[in-house]
């Protein structure tokens, strides 16, 4: 069950594998979507470094949600640059503070050897556009 729910992890739009990786805060991307970053979902190994990128102004990253025991980092500042290694796996929940309402969050699934022990982060309390799109991220993770 583990091993298909990784492999569906996998099929979604907007997914990103890679050892250290960059994200994009974005007032639009690609796609049309605004508020949002360049990744919903981001895949990486426990040891790999994330970096945000404020490609534009006034964007942070916050977390809100991880696995069991995880300890929160504090905010980024805004419109800066952002890396934070992940040292524990499962799945991170983040947000833009200022665009949390307009749905700007995503995910960073953080796996160990293939393996990703999927954390509920649905039960998360977020706002506005973001109850939608947290709804819609859980629902491809669960799949």
């Amino acid at each position: 069950m583990k091993v298909l729910l990784v492999m569906l992890i996998a099929l979604f739009a907007n997914t990103a594998y890679a050892d250290d990786m960059s994200i994009d805060m974005l007032n639009k991307r690609d796609d049309g979507a605004k508020m949002v970053y360049s990744e919903d979902v981001a895949r990486v190994e426990v040891g790999d470094t994330i970096t945000w990128l404020p490609t534009s102004k006034g964007h942070n990253v916050e977390f809100i949600a991880g696995p069991d025991g995880w300890k929160a980092p504090k905010k980024s500042k805004l419109s800066k640059e952002y890396s934070f290694t992940f040292d524990t796996p499962g799945v991170y929940l983040y947000q833009c503070t200022p665009h949390k309402s307009m749905g700007m969050i995503a995910l960073v699934v953080v796996s160990e050897g293939g393996e990703a022990p999927l954390n509920d982060v649905s039960k998360t309390k977020v706002k506005g556009k973001s109850k939608k799109k947290l709804k819609q991220l859980i629902e491809e993770l669960n799949k």
